[in-house]
């Protein structure tokens, strides 16, 4: 769970700290509506642990390519608890991930190809100077 927490002990420069990243990060996931504010009760804005889970969530959540659209989405569904949307958005996400994996592991034979290519000639010009340029030209 990533539920957030109305009070806690961190200052946004702790909770930053704790969670790897930068204050001007916490306040752009904040003016995103990802990342809670929390009122000043004492003058200064104080986090609780929930906001370091909830930014770790965030991350992470990048990491596996999830736009922050679909993060907040999915951070909105884990407090309903809409497992079946959760599923189909990160089924969605692996489709993708799964065509971009494919379109890269095309990139590196053609890669590999074109440096044996080079590798065996000696002389003229390089193969992957020509490939790449007849790509400019189209």
């Amino acid at each position: 769970m990533v539920r957030s927490q109305a009070h806690g002990s961190l200052t946004i420069g702790k909770l930053a700290a704790k969670a790897n990243v930068g204050v001007e990060t916490i306040r752009f996931y904040q003016r995103r509506g990802l990342l809670p504010v929390p009122s000043r009760k004492t003058g200064t804005r104080r986090y609780g642990g929930d906001a370091v889970r909830r930014l770790r969530f965030i991350r992470q959540a990048q990491s596996a390519g999830f736009t922050l659209a679909e993060i907040k989405e999915l951070l909105a569904l884990d407090a309903g608890e809409d497992r079946a949307r959760a599923r189909e958005l990160a089924q969605t996400r692996l489709k993708a991930l799964n065509q971009k994996i494919a379109e890269l592991e095309s990139a590196r034979e053609s890669l590999k190809r074109l440096a044996r290519s080079c590798a065996e000639g000696k002389t003229g010009p390089c193969p992957i100077l020509q490939a790449f340029d007849a790509g400019r030209s189209a």
